[in-house]
């Protein structure tokens, strides 16, 4: 095996690994919005593991972020809670960032 092959492959499972970490972390971080907007939408329970599916789900509509934002927003509205989408996006952010910790710490 050459150098380049060997330095190809490990790229390879680099790319791999970072794609499995984001997966992870994007899923971890619906979650826990999940939780954020059932709190805020009384919900809890089976019904907020329910609602924690629904958001996961929600997220493999397209790619990007705009799905989940769109699902907790249109929840929001449905239930008269108003909050704008900054503080969602916001929520999401902190949460992405908390996630990735998390993970990474768990190695």
């Amino acid at each position: 095996m050459t150098t380049f092959d060997e330095r190809e492959k490990g790229f390879e499972k680099k790319f791999a690994h970072d794609q499995d970490l984001k997966f992870k972390a994007e899923s971890r971080r619906n979650k826990m919005l999940a939780e954020w907007a059932g709190a805020k939408l009384g919900i809890t329970g089976a019904a907020l593991e329910d609602y924690i599916k629904a958001v996961r789900k929600a997220d493999l509509a397209e790619k990007g972020d705009d799905d989940v934002l769109r699902k907790v927003k249109q929840d929001f509205a449905d239930k008269g809670v108003t909050i704008a989408d900054a503080e969602i996006r916001q929520a999401m952010t902190e949460f992405l960032a908390k996630a990735v910790t998390e993970i990474e710490s768990a190695k």
